[in-house]
């Protein structure tokens, strides 16, 4: 199976519906072919891990073809600098989300990542850095309590940041963080209270977005257990 190949399959599967509802959820169209993220799954699973066909459906730019790469990508041959350079191309929150999830925080470089690309002001790049942070405190049994509180630094400089893909990010940062154990739960309460306290309305959304879900009676009772 070749990239010629598969590129024309996911057009025969081209849904103008489909992308019609993918701008009305903020996501850009351009490039778009309107698959669904369980149809390109399946399309993975067929495929295989495979670095090679990872690079060159990246280069076509269309938009299922990317996130496709990022389900066949194998993360022990994912550079720095790929994910530099992929990181660039995002022209999409969801784009940005999916590589991250599926392929980036598997790499070697994840946490490195996230730190240095916080710093960054380019909004899906910045975007990137905080979805590394949480989709790390959900699935990284290598990190430790003191791994994520460094992360604090980080998600403090950038409560201010008034963009919307941004602030998301950050907030989902610290519910996934404040759900990892009771310890973090109890230091992403105290930064959420933190938060209330700064002249930012995006600050203030993160915190009590953050705090209604981190002291819901459910988040509490699975953390316990």
């Amino acid at each position: 199976m070749d990239c010629d190949s598969i590129v024309k399959d996911l057009k025969k599967m081209r849904n103008p519906k489909n992308i019609e509802g993918m701008a009305k959820f903020g996501i850009n169209p351009q490039f778009a072919l309107g698959i669904k993220i369980p149809t390109l799954r399946i399309k993975a699973k067929e495929i295989g891990k495979h670095q090679k066909l990872a690079l060159e459906l990246w280069e076509t730019q269309i938009h299922e073809a990317r996130l496709l790469a990022s389900l066949i990508g194998e993360p022990k041959l994912i550079s720095r600098s790929l994910m530099n350079k992929w990181a660039s191309d995002f022209n999409s929150w969801d784009l940005c989300d999916q590589v991250c999830n599926n392929l980036f925080r598997k790499t070697e470089f994840a946490y490195d990542k996230a730190v240095d690309w916080s710093t960054k002001n380019k909004e899906l790049v910045k975007r990137a850095a905080f979805v590394l942070m949480a989709t790390l405190a959900v699935h990284s049994k290598k990190l430790n309590n003191d791994d994520f509180l460094k992360f604090f630094e980080y998600i403090k400089k950038a409560a201010t940041d008034e963009r919307n893909f941004v602030k998301k990010a950050v907030n989902w940062s610290v519910r996934q963080i404040g759900k990892r154990n009771l310890f973090l739960h109890e230091k992403a309460i105290q930064l959420s209270e933190e938060f209330l306290e700064i002249e930012s309305k995006s600050a203030r959304w993160i915190a009590n977005n953050a705090l209604k879900e981190l002291r819901s009676e459910k988040i509490i009772s699975k953390i316990k257990s």
